[in-house]
């Protein structure tokens, strides 16, 4: 089943922003990956609480307006997105990953994935 989200998906290295707690550093999720993440989770109806507890791939095809995003980026927090909503156990059972970049700047950028157990 090939699950579409749309929207921009952040890239992970823009979507933490460091502030001080009690005189520490600590990393705070930005505006941008928030909203991100609840689009996600409203959009995800297939995936949301799948729980794949096994080995996983995660077969996706990412389309963005313009070609000056990477496509690596946006991985890190279509797993952690993926856990979030808990269509996995943890990310770290993704054994494959199956990527492609398009640019398709006449729709909206989205993300069109399936993922399978092995």
């Amino acid at each position: 089943m090939i699950q579409t989200i749309i929207g921009e998906c952040p890239s992970k290295s823009n979507s933490y922003k460091i502030i001080t707690l009690n005189g520490h550093g600590s990393l705070c999720k930005t505006p941008k990956l928030k909203e991100y993440e609840k689009k996600f989770y409203l959009q995800c109806n297939h995936y949301r609480k799948a729980m794949i507890k096994g080995l996983f791939e995660l077969h996706i095809d990412v389309y963005f307006t313009s070609n000056r995003h990477d496509l690596d980026n946006c991985l890190k927090i279509i797993l952690d997105c993926l856990q979030k909503i808990e269509a996995i156990k943890n990310d770290n059972n993704c054994v494959k990953i199956v990527a492609a970049k398009y640019v398709d700047n006449a729709n909206k950028p989205r993300i069109e994935f399936s993922l399978v157990e092995v």
